[in-house]
């Protein structure tokens, strides 16, 4: 890149959230010396493809959040938007004030159950202590039920496992195939047979039928964990790793019409905001058939950039076009298997690519700073 995009005082690109999909956005932005303000509640940036080994392996959490302000100063406000006035073009804030945009970037993403997600509004310093305590349950507990065995369970039993091999893990899953229903068959029977190889007992069309009796992410001796089939399982620490849920409240009001059954934004090719040239959706929240993947955020970020420039420029713009699918499930940090573009790839490449540092330096890498060791 390097060359700067001369722009008048009119523009202020604004990023709503500040994930794989935000932090990608605005660093492009930054190089292009375009002007934008990244806005989200937190302080720091959680690199949440490394949040499950964050909750087993001690030390690993400070590498995983990484300051906002930091890597954008005076472009990064830390605050909740509430509301977006499409007439004033403007996002509102729970403090009370308004940014005004040229360009609205929605990178909400979506939110889930602790250890995999952390949605918490506390300062970087306190959530990083909040997965060295998981640790702590974690290490205390000779039996671990983990429960949903989509990409998160499964990455989940194996890096306790792989962490602390005496323990008992159980997964139990509702459904009969394991991890993420777009992966090739092949894929999802090596998943099993990884979790099996490493001792995990995997419980297949069940559901736990007690999880609101149940105490999550804290050990507590003898919980009783039952299912739908009857099945009880004793337990003293139970992992929660199913029901994500795109974040829509930011947009909710203002585009109730735009909106996908799951709460994710119709964009059109360009990833517009379907009616309005100058939004655009991309990440967890934008409604594009394929999985939600960090991976798929940066090529969005991509695109969406690419495609600000576009129309200050006057050129045609850019069509997001979702490629054939790849996917690396990381099964511990000596493990691992996958797919890309449709085809399988084993152990070894996973293990180099992703299983070892879980793209962190690439998110310490994006947002241009150190990581500690």
């Amino acid at each position: 890149m390097g060359s700067k995009l001369s722009v008048d005082d009119s523009v202020c690109v604004v990023i709503v959230g500040g994930g794989f999909g935000g932090i990608a956005a605005a660093s492009q932005l930054k190089s292009w010396g375009i002007p934008f303000i990244l806005v989200d509640m937190r302080d720091a940036f959680h690199h949440n493809v490394a949040a499950l080994r964050a909750s087993v392996e001690s030390g690993f959490a400070k590498k995983t959040f990484i300051s906002y302000s930091v890597s954008f100063g005076s472009s990064f406000r830390q605050a909740k938007v509430v509301g977006i006035d499409l007439e004033k073009t403007q996002v509102l804030l729970n403090d009370g004030k308004e940014i005004s945009y040229s360009h609205l970037i929605l990178a909400t993403g979506s939110d889930g159950p602790f250890p995999g997600k952390f949605n918490q509004i506390i300062d970087m310093e306190t959530a990083i202590h909040t997965y060295e305590d998981m640790v702590k349950e974690v290490q205390k507990s000779s039996r671990i039920v983990v429960v949903g065995g989509g990409a998160a369970g499964v990455e989940m039993a194996a890096e306790i496992k792989t962490e602390y091999p005496a323990k008992e893990i159980t997964l139990i899953h509702s459904k009969m195939a394991l991890a993420d229903v777009e992966l090739l068959p092949c894929v999802r029977q090596e998943v099993k047979e990884i979790l099996f190889r490493k001792g995990v007992h995997i419980l297949l069309s069940e559901s736990v039928s007690n999880l609101q009796m149940l105490t999550l992410n804290q050990f507590q001796e003898d919980m009783v964990v039952k299912t739908d089939k009857g099945t009880e399982i004793a337990a003293d620490l139970v992992i929660l790793c199913t029901g994500i849920k795109i974040n829509s409240s930011a947009y909710n009001t203002a585009f109730k019409d735009k909106m996908a059954s799951n709460g994710a934004l119709k964009v059109n090719k360009h990833l517009q905001v379907e009616g309005y040239d100058n939004i655009y959706a991309i990440g967890d929240c934008a409604d594009v058939k394929e999985p939600k993947m960090a991976y798929h955020a940066g090529l969005h970020a991509n695109i969406v950039v690419a495609n600000i420039i576009n129309s200050l420029t006057q050129k045609p713009l850019k069509t997001y076009q979702p490629g054939s699918l790849s996917f690396l499930l990381s099964m511990g940090r000596n493990d691992g298997v996958g797919q890309i573009n449709g085809c399988y790839v084993g152990r070894l490449l996973v293990t180099i690519a992703k299983s070892r540092d879980l793209f962190i330096s690439k998110s310490w890498k994006t947002m241009g700073q150190t990581m500690p060791h």
